[in-house]
């Protein structure tokens, strides 16, 4: 195994690729390796998520860090074994002291690791299953055998007595890891803590989904009229960005008409008809990393009620983006926004989401999270290296129509630079009459 890269040490992107300056455009490079090109350098990307994930823990005063979310193991262990293990509660990781990560996977998928996964320990790769969301009962003694295991392994790294971070699990599984001697604590937000900060080549593959989506909102685009319905643009969304390489597409929303106000965050059988206000949010990945990314249409023609929602949203996004810079607070950027009670809204909480920032990484909501509801109270510094999606909503006067608009910005050294690249200074007019 080659361990002569992998440090503790806090990596900032530029630290990451001697040649990358902020003020150069960030590519979107394709999706094959070139001998021509310097693209994503994997090996560096796993050195620097594990380096980071080592420093956390480091600073945390925790001594390991146990990893039952997909996402984490992913960060820390460089492996997936397919989207369809997103919800199954079937892997684990533990990432303990100064020891190198250990992975316990489904089955036949640890020896694939020991095989294919050069950069792990092979004996640190081990087959195992805990519950399974519960339908391998606890009594069966798997939970119990697992967390003993686990425990030896803090011991020989030396950490036995010091507390373990969860990010989640099982109830049943905390209550084996209890029993055998393992003291429990939050590991989730140290693992959101590193992963806050993306490299060059996380970077990369986050503009490299969003040039996917730019690509399907233009098919969004010349495909929207009467006769199509929503289900039907979803489908030929979900074709499309499969077919360019998305190794998930976890949801399309696609709303119109008077199921604009209130959102209601779906998609169903409607008609588009003329005159419609439709929006549409994609949410899919490339290698992991995660789009989000609404765009709003209307068909064939607007009213003005429709154009007036849709400038004010754009407004209220265009002043959020240009609050985005290093060392700004997540405060200030909520503050530009409206009130849930200038919506119609009764609270903050009633109107979450509608205007909103959510950092984007191998998970849908990573930090920073910006909104009125959790930011002023609660406030966090912007820093050179995140990406984020920030997204507005407004309400037409019509009583039904709204407007929905969302970019992703990545920030710079300077400020940010937007990568969600599909026109949206102006509604777009699909198939004008």
């Amino acid at each position: 195994m080659n361990t002569t890269a992998l440090s503790p040490r806090i990596l900032r992107p530029a630290d990451m690729d001697p040649n990358w300056r902020w003020d150069k455009r960030i590519p979107a490079l394709g999706h094959t390796a070139v001998d021509f090109e310097r693209r994503v350098d994997h090996d560096r990307l796993r050195r620097y998520r594990l380096s980071r994930a080592k420093a956390a823990l480091k600073g945390s005063g925790l001594g390991a860090l146990l990893l039952f979310d997909v996402n984490n193991i992913r960060y820390v262990t460089g492996t997936k074994i397919g989207e369809w293990e997103r919800d199954k509660m079937c892997r684990f990781a533990l990432l303990a002291g100064d020891e190198e990560p250990y992975v316990w996977d489904f089955g036949s998928a640890a020896v694939h690791h020991r095989q294919y996964c050069d950069w792990l320990d092979p004996e640190h790769c081990r087959a195992g299953v805990v519950g399974m969301r519960g339908t391998i009962p606890p009594s069966f003694g798997l939970m119990k055998h697992y967390a003993e295991e686990i425990y030896g392994l803090l011991k020989k790294a030396g950490v036995a007595d010091m507390p373990v971070g969860v990010d989640y699990a099982e109830t049943a599984m905390f209550f084996a890891l209890q029993e055998a001697g393992v003291r429990v604590v939050d590991g989730q937000q140290v693992m959101l803590g590193a992963r806050e900060i993306k490299n060059i080549d996380e970077i990369q593959l986050l503009n490299q989904a969003a040039s996917m989506v730019d690509g399907v909102y233009h098919m969004i685009w010349e495909e929207l009229k009467p006769g199509v319905r929503e289900n039907d643009i979803v489908a030929m969304a979900n074709k499309m960005l499969y077919e360019m390489g998305s190794d998930d597409v976890e949801a399309i929303n696609a709303i119109a008409g008077e199921r604009c106000n209130p959102h209601p965050h779906n998609f169903t059988d409607r008609l588009f008809r003329p005159g419609d206000q439709a929006f549409f949010d994609i949410l899919q990945s490339y290698q992991g990393y995660r789009t989000c990314y609404y765009r709003t249409f209307n068909v064939g023609r607007a009213k003005p009620d429709q154009v007036d929602a849709y400038t004010k949203a754009r407004e209220w996004l265009d002043a959020a983006i240009a609050m985005i810079k290093p060392g700004v607070t997540t405060d200030k950027v909520a503050a530009v926004w409206p009130t849930a009670e200038s919506l119609g809204f009764p609270n903050e909480l009633a109107a979450f989401g509608l205007q909103f920032g959510h950092g984007l990484g191998l998970a849908l909501h990573e930090r920073p999270i910006i909104s009125r509801a959790v930011s002023l109270e609660n406030p966090m510094v912007i820093e050179t290296g995140m990406v984020f999606a920030l997204e507005t909503y407004c309400p037409a006067k019509d009583g039904y129509s709204a407007a929905r608009i969302e970019e992703e910005v990545v920030v710079t050294d300077k400020g940010c630079e937007v990568i969600s690249l599909f026109p949206a200074e102006e509604l777009p007019i699909a198939n004008r009459y």
